[in-house]
């Protein structure tokens, strides 16, 4: 993954507003690089592109894909600085997460990539708060907001699964973790249930099991059947399918999880 990655197609969603301002931080001079070709390429076809429509109309979806896709992987890495440094400490366990998702989805070139830009944004966090408490929460509730207006709820769904996952990285999530996750959950307009439901996926008790469905150990055979039937198609693999086949993969994982969950209380039922 070349460092032109993180900026390809179209920008995406990132290429204004506070996920933009960060991004300016984070990429410095490759990012207004990438802006300046995206200018050209709307006034003057500049990007060596074909003139013929079918071609360029290709083109363009191309673009506007990678742009989503590589607007989503920044915004990870944004919202990650502000949940791996909530308890105030940098975990090497979670940091390790993220450079072993990079890792395992991009190559060894994007560890080092995505690995500089988490410590840029680690050194922008500790000078917006030094100059004013706050600030850089402000500055995540802007880019939550930037992310609610531009994904869907299945990949806002998924971007938050990502960062528990991170949270849950060195075995335990502190409170003050829940807190910044709950932070993020509310700025993207995710339900409080839905990231209950991630907190407890890694629990192999039946009342977790109930707690991932969202219902609790007395409600009827027909309700749990129903909430399953909801977190599921919450959870499609197809509903994020354009974010990459990366991303994909980790959705069906999660929807397995969720079906392990459906089948531990099926089966203590006896339905």
């Amino acid at each position: 993954m070349s460092a032109g990655k993180w900026i390809g197609g179209i920008l995406g969603f990132m290429s204004g507003g506070a996920l933009g301002a960060l991004a300016g931080v984070a990429l410095g001079a490759l990012f207004d690089y990438g802006l300046k070709a995206v200018n050209k390429d709307e006034g003057g076809h500049d990007s060596g592109f074909s003139d013929r429509a079918g071609e360029w109309g290709e083109a363009r979806r191309r673009q506007y894909y990678e742009g989503q896709r590589n607007s989503f992987l920044f915004a990870l890495l944004v919202l990650a600085s502000y949940i791996i440094r909530a308890d105030g400490r940098v975990m090497h366990s979670e940091m390790e997460f993220v450079r072993s998702f990079l890792r395992r989805n991009f190559g060894e070139a994007a560890v080092g990539q995505g690995n500089e830009i988490l410590l840029r944004l680690f050194d922008e966090q500790k000078r917006m708060e030094a100059s004013r408490p706050g600030a850089f929460r402000e500055t995540i509730r802007q880019s939550c907001a930037q992310i609610a207006a531009n994904l869907d709820y299945a990949g806002r769904l998924q971007l938050l699964n990502f960062l528990v996952q991170i949270a849950q990285a060195d075995g335990s999530v502190p409170g003050s973790e829940v807190e910044a996750l709950k932070d993020v959950a509310r700025f993207m307009g995710v339900a409080d249930a839905d990231l209950d439901s991630m907190l407890k996926l890694s629990g192999g008790t039946l009342d977790d099991a109930y707690a991932v469905l969202g219902v609790r150990p007395d409600a009827t055979d027909d309700e749990v059947r129903a909430a399953y039937r909801k977190l599921a198609l919450k959870h499609h693999p197809d509903r994020v399918a354009t974010l990459g086949e990366d991303i994909r993969r980790a959705a069906e994982k999660k929807l397995q999880e969720i079906n392990d969950a459906k089948e531990r209380i099926y089966k203590a039922r006896g339905m």
